[in-house]
């Protein structure tokens, strides 16, 4: 996270720690229920660019990610 560039904590944890999982997964369903999207920063190992993968249930997060993006839906339709 970078101060000034608008990060927020909302929650961190340890997957491989029960509770935390647990409060991590409330967390992230709590946001997904206000309307926000989620995605997991990646790096393309061939062009070195970063990208975003959505993700829609907790259990699409790979072990790997060190984050979860949240951001609003764009407005209008």
């Amino acid at each position: 996270m970078k101060p000034g560039h608008g990060e927020v904590l909302i929650a961190e944890g340890d997957r491989r720690v029960s509770e935390e999982e647990e409060r991590l997964v409330e967390e992230f369903r709590r946001q997904l229920d206000e309307g926000m999207w989620a995605a997991v920063p990646t790096l393309d190992g061939r062009s070195g660019r970063r990208r975003a993968e959505l993700v829609q249930r907790y259990s699409d997060i790979p072990a790997a990610a060190d984050r979860v993006i949240f951001f609003p839906r764009a407005a209008g339709g």
